[in-house]
């Protein structure tokens, strides 16, 4: 409000009283103490502006998720705008509590390698109905909550195999690349399997030249490059013919009723859902834990106060699942935030206010081709391979699971059972060679589970 008089006084500088002019100052000045205070810029050696600059830096880093991932959930054939409200309502509240409860620089949002379980392995591949995908997500998030409550995280961490968890990240990637290539139209499937897509068609093109454009402006390290690319891509598709213009840019936005609070959570307890439920908390737990150690340190904040950033971010599972907003977690984009400066909480209420905002530009949002987002998934996917070269290789009863993850996430279009056949085969190749002490208990306990996953499968 304050900024407000002082721009209506420079628009009319001979038209104001200096005790106006003083009065403003001194809201000014009240208004940015309350957020050093609030957000105690001046120890974290921040500043307002500083904050303002990071949180626009983490908007353009992460806003290609209001585009790419409604346009991954309509291809399990959900409705796009009702999609992409909900997902943008969730992303602003999400940002937002992370900001004023944790005070960290962070934005959350859907993310890819869980979204892509829930659009194409489970409702396109296995013909899960959405409740029944949504209730999978709720008990994800209920998992996560409760580790994060009771501060049993390391125990999760080491029940799972370092080399399994390793890999799952790059599994994971494996699996949106391939999303990626297909959608760019750079390959089609048919009765002899995988075969090269018509790379004369000019949204394949497009997206070709796209994931090269991509892939030079983030060696450059330009801020927005996702965004930049996608806007890109959008203009150059409409004289080309791939993009269709909506009626309006501006418009109200789409009512999330169509799939908010759409969850059947008894169904999701089935327990040939259990490898999901896994795949769901292992994406979600890895990668929030990864981003919010990172980010932390790089800002100077002591492990002992990462309980409320998990959290939120648990929180977030869980009300997004209810609100039809699959797979909240803080997103790796966060650094951008504080890359720019951003070390307070003061930077995640800028950036979902950003949010917010979009809420008035959901057409733009839904006439995003697929050419367009192709490029992302593609450099999404391929950088997180990166994680298989940290793989022990010398040892064969490690790097052989690890590998029957990424190989059989991709001959069977899955990384859920990719995930599963490398946790099985982990215990039986250690168990043929006579090395049982190298399974932990959680593994025993597991195994039953997944030998069930597999005679269910084969049947």
């Amino acid at each position: 409000m304050s900024l407000q008089a002082l721009a209506e006084m420079c628009e009319r500088p001979n038209d104001f009283s200096s005790g106006e002019l003083m009065t403003a100052t001194v809201r000014t000045q009240k208004s940015t103490k309350r957020s050093n205070q609030m957000f105690d810029l001046k120890s974290r050696g921040s500043t307002g502006w500083r904050e303002f600059t990071a949180g626009m830096s983490m908007f353009l880093a992460s806003a290609y998720s209001i585009i790419v991932i409604p346009g991954m959930l309509a291809d399990a054939g959900l409705p796009r705008g009702p999609v992409t409200t909900a997902i943008i309502i969730m992303i602003a509240l999400a940002t937002l509590a992370m900001g004023l409860y944790a005070k960290m620089p962070f934005v959350l949002a859907p993310g890819l390698g869980g979204v892509a379980l829930v659009a194409y392995t489970l409702m396109i591949g296995e013909q899960i109905p959405f409740p029944v995908v949504m209730g999978m997500v709720f008990w994800s998030g209920i998992a996560f909550l409760v580790l994060t409550i009771f501060g049993i995280r390391n125990l999760i961490t080491k029940m799972i195999p370092t080399n399994i968890r390793l890999v799952i990240g790059a599994a994971i990637g494996l699996f949106i690349a391939f999303i990626g290539f297909r959608s760019g139209g750079l390959f089609v499937t048919d009765d002899n399997g995988l075969t090269l897509g018509d790379l004369g068609a000019s949204s394949a093109l497009a997206a070709l030249i796209g994931f090269v454009v991509l892939v030079a402006l983030q060696a450059r390290n330009v801020p927005g490059a996702f965004v930049i690319v996608i806007v890109a891509l959008t203009v150059i598709g409409i004289p080309l013919g791939f993009t269709e213009l909506p009626d309006s840019i501006f418009a109200a936005p789409e009512s999330p009723a169509p799939i908010a609070f759409k969850v059947d959570l008894l169904g999701a307890l089935s327990p040939h859902y259990l490898p999901y439920l896994f795949a769901f908390f292992a994406a979600e737990f890895f990668s929030a834990t990864g981003v919010v150690m990172t980010v932390s340190e790089k800002i100077g904040v002591p492990d002992a106060q990462l309980k409320k950033p998990f959290l939120v971010d648990s929180v977030a599972i869980v009300g997004g699942s209810l609100f039809g907003s699959p797979s909240m977690t803080t997103y790796a984009e966060s650094a951008a935030g504080s890359e720019a400066g951003g070390r307070t909480g003061l930077t995640s209420l800028w950036t979902a206010a950003l949010f917010a905002l979009m809420l008035l530009f959901t057409p733009f949002a839904t006439m995003i081709p697929a050419a367009a987002t192709a490029p992302i998934l593609m450099y999404v996917g391929l950088r997180s391979l990166t994680g298989f070269v940290r793989i022990d290789v010398k040892d064969l009863t490690e790097s052989i699971p690890a590998a029957m993850v990424l190989v059989c996430t991709l001959l069977w279009g899955n990384f859920g059972t990719g995930i599963a056949a490398g946790l099985l085969s982990f215990v039986l190749i250690k168990v043929a060679a006579l090395k049982f002490r190298e399974v932990n208990l959680g593994m025993w306990i597991m195994t039953p589970f997944l030998v069930y996953f597999f005679v269910a499968a084969a049947h």
